[in-house]
């Protein structure tokens, strides 16, 4: 099997989770898919860098991030991944408010002034977090290359329709589930 492939079975081993639960977005689902389960794991989250770094080879950006926390480790494992291939690929972390102390940076990491950017996240429902970050970026003067997710729970629309390439590497039916 090939990195897609291990991801997936990664996902749904330890991700898909059943159950009752209520989304960021607000709205309730039957199942979940956790993520930072896969993310933070010591033998998947090298494979979410490779997988997407492929999945966007054909977009150039300097940086990648997006909105902490689902963002956060996605981001990593793609400037990991880059690293072990000697892509030059810097990180940052959106947050949700700018600090009051400090600096004061809304934007954390090396400066995205000037900068192509990739938008992440780990899953997206209604792409809300997404274009928080991406708002952000752009107000600091970054040019959002694009948009690019794990999981896609349908998100798509909403973050095309805001005029962004989007992606994702595996859709709820690749995985077996029904929105």
């Amino acid at each position: 099997m090939g990195d897609r492939d291990d991801l997936r079975k990664f996902i749904s081993d330890l991700a898909v989770v059943h159950g009752r639960v209520v989304l960021s977005s607000g709205r309730e689902a039957d199942w979940y898919v956790d993520l930072r389960r896969v993310t933070l794991h010591h033998q998947a989250a090298p494979l979410v860098g490779r997988v997407l770094l492929d999945l966007t080879a054909d977009w150039e950006f300097d940086a990648v991030g997006g909105l902490t926390l689902g963002a956060d480790p996605v981001a990593l494992s793609m400037l990991h991944a880059a690293a072990a291939t000697e892509r030059p690929l810097d990180a940052f972390v959106v947050r949700k408010e700018g600090k009051a102390h400090g600096l004061q940076r809304r934007i954390e990491g090396p400066e995205v002034s000037g900068h192509r950017v990739l938008a992440v996240e780990d899953t997206s429902t209604t792409g809300g977090s997404v274009l928080t970050a991406v708002e952000a970026l752009r107000e600091a003067g970054a040019e959002v290359v694009g948009v690019a997710v794990i999981v896609d729970r349908g998100a798509g629309d909403a973050v095309q329709a805001a005029g962004l390439a989007y992606r994702a590497a595996y859709t709820l039916a690749d995985l077996g589930l029904v929105a």
